[in-house]
């Protein structure tokens, strides 16, 4: 296609040019008002002049013709699976581009997009039209096509936000008349204390019927709160206690109503995760010693723990029968602290501790008990669990996990862990276990014990319990068989990991979540829902997940650490996702509590009508009454009209842009055809004044 043209390209400034046209013209009014002889010829000769000045050229372009663009935009997001929609989706499609494909010079882009991802919340369409045009200049699109339910969320406030000048036109699936109930959180906490119940508000909505109470059924972790009848369009208050730290998934589910689209709303969930107000710790030091500090210190460092410390000063070969009372500052309160209040403790640490008949043999019984009900006891043991005055020889022995033999080791050792020690989470990954010997500093005392229950994690000399944890009842026990660990805080040779051990010995005795030996953990990482097992098995079975619309898959873990198995899943439904492995159970939310994709899931026109009007589009509905079949309109190309849309037929803007390949350029006054031109001029002015 050849384009012609004239440019300029001025041998002098603007204004110089500008000055001699206006001067050339004053001149050419002149001679014309005084009717001089050859006053035309004169004014020819001037214009002459000033348009040489102007270095006209005539231009001739080569120019290639650009197709015009067209995006069909196909929704992929979840809504789009229920009923016979997808059906009608792939039917759209098929007939959108052969009836596209007829039409020439038209470039077709096909875009799907909305698909659930997991971090997405909502059907975002227009996002994925204005990158599928990104690199299409406006003045080539020809408009665009989508097909969805109508259920869109990032539609534009104005056709201005498009950035181009073009009909959008949607095509509805779906049916009129559609019937869906769904469940609306109206409010829903995060956080809650630990022990306290928080308040979940909701509400059942109907769309298509009315008049249908519904079942409505509260879960906690799978367990039935309560059942109830609630009229559809009433608020509801739902009282959820928090029995544990870490996420607590609470689900709320409606009954559902006949020739419902779809039950995947009919359920909604919530994670709230369980917050402790404070750890409250008792620590009895038996006697000043360097490690006394160290426990202080870390339990004093962290703001999540209210610690209460009691040191015995007095050691027994000093009794002399002064009252207790005439001997400290503050009385020791022992009835109130292992009586009246010691279940308000989580965790109770005996320091270097022997029987010195401050506490009576009954209140070492209340120990063991509150131990069985669910408490914690940590006892970090020096010479003392070894002689005649160990707390093994109290009736705390039905608890402890190692019989003390009656003597100890002396000399130089490293701490080990043991087999079951480096894939237990109190003492896997330490920072230095993974070099034999472990990288860090040297103990010089060992209590000699003879197991009697629990799991030995660290060892020290001939593979001798160091550390021994243990389960007793509903409660927990730790036994620390050295009181060298300050010598790792005070960062002799080097030191070692006494912080991260010390963290996790006191956290896993008060049942921190994160912690526990056996495990089965769901995360969400961008689009992937990540499958973790915990164990101190040797192996992990296969984990079955049941997806949020029913369906099941299974996943086969990897090792990872020792102790820990991995797995991986696309995920790609919003909701709630369960898996199992025969043994334990685990349920994540995945997306949003409320998701807006399922909030409204029945079809509709009138949600994208503002913008295709604003645009000249249209739209309407695929199917053909209640049969399901899909008609098409008929596509038509417009060179230039308001209006793009009609009964039976819906318009692309064709449009005339196109790319130059070459141009060639011919001077109008270069050469000798600007000399001829010039002094013809003159000439012609000197023969009419010859005359």
């Amino acid at each position: 296609m050849l384009g012609f043209g004239v440019a300029f390209a001025p041998l002098v400034p603007a204004y110089v040019l500008w000055a001699a046209a206006g001067v050339a013209l004053v001149l050419a009014v002149l001679l014309v008002a005084v009717r001089s002889r050859g006053g035309i010829v004169r004014t020819l000769a001037l214009a002459m002049m000033v348009l040489a000045l102007a270095n006209p050229s005539f231009t001739r372009e080569d120019r290639e013709p650009l197709s015009s663009v067209v995006v069909v935009v196909v929704d992929k997001s979840p809504s789009q699976n229920f009923g016979d929609r997808q059906k009608q989706t792939d039917a759209a499609r098929a007939q959108v581009a052969e009836r596209l494909g007829r039409i020439p010079n038209l470039d077709v882009r096909f875009v799907e997009a909305g698909e659930a991802d997991g971090e997405t919340d909502g059907t975002r369409l227009f996002s994925a039209l204005g990158a599928a045009l990104a690199d299409v200049p406006p003045d080539r699109v020809a408009g665009a096509i989508i097909i969805t339910d109508g259920r869109v969320h990032d539609i534009p406030a104005e056709a201005a936000a498009l950035g181009f000048v073009a009909p959008v036109h949607s095509l509805i699936t779906g049916h009129r008349g559609e019937r869906d109930r769904r469940v609306v959180l109206v409010t829903a906490p995060r956080f809650g204390i630990v022990g306290q119940s928080q308040t979940i508000v909701y509400r059942v909505q109907d769309e298509g019927v009315r008049g249908q109470p519904a079942q409505v059924t509260v879960r906690r972790d799978g367990e039935v709160l309560e059942r109830r009848l609630v009229s559809p369009g009433a608020t509801v208050n739902a009282s959820i206690p928090i029995p544990h730290a870490g996420p607590n998934i609470v689900e709320i589910e409606a009954s559902p109503i006949d020739g419902e689209l779809t039950t995947v709303n009919n359920r909604a969930v919530v994670s709230i995760d369980g917050v402790r107000d404070k750890l409250r710790v008792l620590l009895v030091s038996g006697e000043p010693h360097a490690g006394e500090r160290t426990w202080r210190n870390l339990l004093k460092s962290d703001a999540s723990v209210d610690l209460v410390h009691f040191t015995i000063l007095r050691p027994p070969e000093k009794q002399d029968g002064t009252p207790i009372n005439e001997l400290s500052l503050i009385a020791f309160p022992t009835r109130e602290l292992f009586q009246q209040k010691i279940n308000e403790f989580h965790l109770i640490i005996f320091d270097r501790y022997a029987r010195q008949g401050v506490l009576p043999i009954i209140y070492f019984d209340n120990i063991a008990r509150y131990v069985r009900e669910g408490g914690a006891v940590l006892v970090a043991a020096g010479p003392d669990y070894a002689s005649a005055t160990s707390l093994w020889r109290t009736p705390l022995e039905q608890i402890l996990p190692a019989e003390p033999i009656g003597s100890t080791t002396e000399m130089p050792f490293r701490a080990q862990l043991s087999d079951p020690g480096k894939r237990h989470p109190v003492t896997r990954g330490l920072e230095g276990a993974n070099v034999d010997p472990p990288n860090w500093s040297r103990w010089f005392r060992l209590v000699n014990t003879k197991a009697q229950s629990g799991t030995s994690v660290m060892e020290g000399p001939d593979k001798k319990p160091l550390l021994v944890l243990s389960r007793e009842g509903d409660g927990r026990v730790g036994l620390l068989l050295s009181d060298h660990i300050w010598l790792w805080a005070r960062g002799y040779e080097g030191g070692g990991p006494h912080l991260d051990l010390m963290r996790r010995l006191s956290h896993w005795l008060m049942k921190q979540p994160d912690l526990e030996e056996e495990a089965l953990r769901l995360t969400v990482r961008g689009r992937d829902l990540l499958i973790e097992r915990q164990t101190m098995a040797d192996s992990a079975a296969d984990v079955t997940l049941t997806m949020p619309s029913g369906q099941t898959a299974t996943v086969t873990l990897t090792a990872g650490e020792p102790g820990l198995w991995r797995g991986a899943i696309r995920a790609n439904e919003l909701g709630l996702w369960r898996a199992t492995d025969g043994k334990l159970n685990a349920l994540i939310n995945v997306g949003p509590a409320n998701p807006r994709e399922f909030a409204e899931v029945t079809s509709t026109t009138e949600a994208l009508a503002p913008i295709a009007n604003a645009t000249g589009g249209d739209s309407r509905r695929l199917a053909d009454g209640d049969t399901g079949t899909v008609s098409l309109p008929r596509i038509v190309a417009i060179r230039s009209s308001d209006a793009f849309h009609g009964d039976d037929w819906i318009g692309l803007k064709m449009r005339d842009a196109s790319v130059v390949r070459g141009i060639g350029v011919l001077p109008m006054f270069a050469g000798l055809l600007g000399l001829l031109l010039l002094v013809g001029s003159l000439a012609l002015t000197w023969a009419r004044e010859g005359r």
